[in-house]
């Protein structure tokens, strides 16, 4: 039981870290690596609620990475206009960091 209790603390633990870095990305106004990210961490862009952040996990894992942000409009429930709003806060990351609506 003791150890039940140790996996399911340091599950906790983790998930807890996971969503302080999401917020801390969110709150820092830095670009969430949508190739990379968490389900937390999709969630706490804002227009991504849990059912999208898992929509674009399922793409990425089925699809491979995203070669662009514009990519997420084969993601189901992302429209143009969601996609423009989404811009600012993506990326999918580079050798720069620097956001992929930035590349064009």
């Amino acid at each position: 039981m003791r150890g039940m209790r140790a996996s399911v603390l340091g599950v906790l633990v983790a998930t807890g870290i996971t969503l302080m870095a999401a917020q801390h990305a969110a709150a820092e106004n830095q670009p969430i690596n949508i190739n990379t990210a968490s389900i937390a961490e999709l969630s706490s862009i804002k227009g991504i609620g849990d059912a999208k952040a898992q929509a674009i996990i399922a793409y990425r894992e089925k699809n491979g990475a995203f070669k662009s942000v514009d990519d997420l409009k084969a993601v189901q429930g992302i429209g143009d206009k969601l996609l423009e709003q989404l811009r600012p806060q993506v990326t999918i990351g580079s050798a720069s960091n620097a956001p992929a609506s930035a590349k064009r």
